[in-house]
Order: structure tokens, then C-alpha cells, then sequence
């Protein structure tokens, strides 16, 4: 196989992965181990990672193109051709590839696909794309779907939902993220390791309203620093840092982290609050429990990490809280930047069952909250089903369950959130505060 076809094959097969269900994490990571067998080099596995998540990431536009380009419907084209399409023409449109190459890799990756008889018809598309390209992106572009490249329902909810920021919303969807480290505060500051990566020449920025955080201007792959081989520092969003000055765990307090794999937050929790009286990461997934274990010593933290269900009576026994952070399994809808195969696992109808999903954990949760306690509830979506409407629905049902967030969200400043009257809760929108999409509601218990 000629340089530079592995890499557009490989690619089209992790997105065909995603069109039958699959994450993209996880197809690329099968793809690397097929390509570490076959002495795959590591240039050709980060092209193809780049040509994967470009594709993805303005796929539902290309979609529109295709399907003026296609006789056939774009459904009844084997999976492995159409995700070869898009390879095919996210090369030409975004990823500034010669179009000479771009035509002649793509058809020879259609032969190595076992789709020799559809090489033509690649050829004959990209090359009429390349005549026609004006007329064809206008007519993609003619639905807010087609031009932010999301499926039509996605840029209908957010409409409806967010209004005038809804474009600004969907743009940020579409941009390659930032790489964001939290430094490690119990073994330095977020000053002090801004001033090391500085010095190692790299380009970096502070977060007002998250101090641990520190933004590198250009990602690498963090595993080449020092800093994160030491323990200084881990990934993660500035929006996901909110979670442990909000829970506002003291020393001294019991601490449950639920649903807390791969441990970022309790991680956080460690670092920045010493002495506390117990801290317990638990996660139904005893792979991704593991990693759990692995950050926190990689970092040189303790907690107990244990593995169960959160309503499952046995696991945590008759304890108590005083701080309970639940981080609930969502949509994801906030993280599209930094995972774009979401604009193509989600569909409208898995809303419902996650939100009640949600309701189910945070009910199951709240008896082991202790008067006085409080409890955070996160999620990384923008979708009001899995973040206002829920937390209003289990206020009006439980008593003694009183909104703090307001109060608890005055320390952060510098934060850019959008006002939203008569919105329980503090939503974070990907374009407007510079982070990923979140939403928070502190909730405590009154005493009795």
C-alpha cells in the first residue's frame, strides 16, 4: 500500500465503525492496533486520526454535497465507501491537500477497501466536486443544519433552546479544542507550571474563573511533557475544573464522587482539598475504574475507588455524605469539539431515556446526602432536558432540596455564562465562555 493511503483507509474505516455505532476513540484505537501489526508508521496513524475527526467534524455538510453528487442515496452506499467520501472530500475543502493527491490517494484507498469497483465513481465524484464546488457548498449551506454541519435536529433543539446563540453555539462545536491542563495544586501552582511550559518554549495562557487551569495555545500530546510524566498537571477542560470549587468540600467532610471514572474530578477533589475525612470515586465500569486508580498515582493522590451501581444497596452500605458530586452520564452534547463522532451517535430519541436516567441517579443519591450536605449535579450538555428542566422537576418532588447554585457560583469570576431568567442552574455554552459545554446545579439539604 503506496505512503498515504494507509492513512485514508484507516480513517475510513474508524468512521465506518461510527456510522455502525462504535465511538471514534474506540475504532481509532482498534485501527492503531492493526497498524502497530502491520508496522504502521506514526505519522500515517496521526494522519489518519486528523483525517478522521476532520471528516466527522464537517461530515454532515459534506453529507449535503454527496447527496447531490450521488445517484443512488446516500443511505444505500456501503458504509466504508461513503465514510471513504467524506475522507475524500474534507481533504479537498478543509485540510488543504493537493487536490492531484487528494483525488489519486482516495481512489487507490477505495481499491485496498475492496471497493475497486467504486473507484470510479470516488474519481468521478471529487473531480466534479472540484468543478462545481461554489454551487454545491451554497446548496448544502442552505439549512443552519447543512452550513454548521449537525444533523437537523441537534441545530433545531439548540435553536429552540438557546435562541440568538445558537450559530455562535454550533461554530464552537466545529473547532478544534484547546489543550487544558490543571495543575496539580498539591504539589504546585497553576503559575508555576505556566512558568515551566514557558520555559520549555511553549505557549500558554491563565483562566481567570479557574485557577488550576493553565490553556496551551498549541496542543501537543500531553504524554511528551515532563510536567504530566511528574504528576504536575492533568487534562482537563476549565469547565469540568468548576466541579470540585463548587462541591466546596471542606477538611474533615466525607466525600462521594459518583459515576467518577476515568477520576479527573476526584483527582481535583484530592488535590485541592487536603484532610478531607473520606473520599470515595465509584464507577459502574470496573475497566474504567481502573483508570481511576492509575491517575490518582500517577499523581501521587489516595481515595477509595470501589465498583458497583450507585443504587445498589450493598456498595456503599448505610454511609453518608456531606459532599456528593454527580457527574451523570449524558448526551455529550457539550463536548462535540472534542468528540465529533456525537453529531453522529446521538439521536433525538436517546434524550428521554437519558434524562431519565439522570433523575434516576440523583434520587438514588439524595437519601445519602446528610442535613446540611450539598450536592453537586454536572453533566456535559447543553440540552435543557438533562440539565434545567431535570433539577426543577426533582426540587418541586423533594422537599428540603433547596437551589444554592447562585451563591456558590459567585467566586468564579471572570466567567462568561450567559444570562438565562428562570433557568435553575449555571450553564456553560461551547462559544460563549471559552470552554466546553456544561451545566451545574448545587443543590444542598436542609436541615431539619
Amino acid at each position: 500500500m503506496s505512503e498515504g493511503v494507509q492513512s485514508r483507509v484507516a480513517a475510513a474505516r474508524a468512521i465506518a465503525a461510527v456510522f455502525g455505532g462504535q465511538t471514534l476513540e474506540r475504532a481509532l484505537a482498534s485501527g492503531r492496533e492493526a497498524a502497530a501489526g502491520a508496522n504502521s508508521g506514526a505519522s500515517e496513524r496521526a494522519h489518519a486520526q486528523a483525517l478522521a475527526f476532520g471528516a466527522l467534524r464537517f461530515g454532515h455538510r459534506l453529507k449535503h454535497v454527496l447527496q447531490a453528487l450521488l445517484e443512488r442515496p446516500w443511505e444505500q452506499q456501503a458504509p466504508e465507501l461513503r465514510a471513504l467520501l467524506l475522507v475524500g472530500l474534507y481533504q479537498l475543502e478543509y485540510a488543504g491537500t493537493a487536490p492531484h493527491a487528494a483525488v489519486s490517494t482516495t481512489v487507490e484507498a477505495a481499491r485496498s477497501l475492496g471497493q475497486g469497483r467504486a473507484a470510479g465513481l470516488v474519481n468521478a465524484v471529487l473531480r466534479r466536486f472540484q468543478r462545481e464546488r461554489v454551487s454545491l457548498l451554497a446548496q448544502a449551506d442552505g439549512t443552519l443544519a447543512g452550513r454548521s454541519s449537525h444533523p437537523e435536529w441537534f441545530t433545531e433543539t439548540i435553536a429552540r433552546e438557546r435562541g440568538e446563540l445558537a450559530p455562535a453555539i454550533l461554530a464552537a462545536n466545529n473547532e478544534h479544542p484547546p489543550l487544558c491542563l490543571r495543575a496539580n495544586v498539591a504539589r504546585t501552582s497553576a503559575a508555576e507550571l505556566a512558568d515551566r511550559l514557558e520555559a520549555e518554549g511553549h505557549a500558554v495562557r491563565l483562566v481567570p474563573f479557574a485557577p488550576a487551569a493553565v490553556v496551551l495555545e498549541r496542543p501537543i500530546d500531553v504524554r511528551s511533557l515532563q510536567v504530566f510524566q511528574q504528576g504536575l498537571c492533568s487534562v482537563q477542560d476549565a469547565a469540568a475544573q468548576l466541579a470540585a470549587p463548587l462541591l466546596a468540600a471542606r477538611p474533615g467532610e466525607r466525600v462521594l464522587d459518583a459515576c467518577a471514572a476515568p477520576g479527573g474530578k476526584t483527582c481535583h477533589l484530592a488535590e485541592s482539598v487536603p484532610g478531607l475525612g473520606e473520599l470515595i470515586a465509584l464507577d459502574i465500569d470496573a475497566a474504567r475504574a481502573l483508570r481511576i486508580d492509575e491517575n490518582l498515582a500517577r499523581l501521587g493522590l489516595t481515595a477509595t475507588v470501589r465498583v458497583g451501581a450507585v443504587e445498589d444497596p450493598n456498595v456503599l452500605g448505610d454511609a453518608r455524605f456531606d459532599r456528593i458530586l454527580l457527574d451523570a452520564p449524558c448526551s455529550g452534547s457539550g463536548v462535540i469539539r472534542r468528540h465529533p463522532d456525537i453529531k453522529w451517535l446521538r439521536r433525538p430519541s436517546d434524550l428521554p431515556a437519558l434524562a431519565e436516567r439522570e433523575s434516576a441517579l440523583l434520587a438514588s443519591l439524595w437519601p445519602r446526602l446528610a442535613p446540611g450536605g450539598r450536592l453537586l449535579y454536572a453533566t456535559c450538555s447543553v440540552f435543557r432536558a438533562e440539565g434545567a428542566t431535570a433539577i426543577d422537576r426533582f426540587l418541586a418532588a423533594t422537599p428540603g432540596a433547596v437551589d444554592v447554585t447562585e451563591s456558590a457560583s459567585l467566586q468564579l469570576t471572570g466567567l462568561a455564562a450567559p444570562e438565562s431568567p428562570g433557568e435553575t442552574g449555571l450553564t456553560l455554552l461551547p462559544g460563549i465562555a471559552g470552554t466546553d459545554g456544561f451545566y451545574y446545579a448545587c443543590l444542598e439539604r436542609r436541615a431539619p
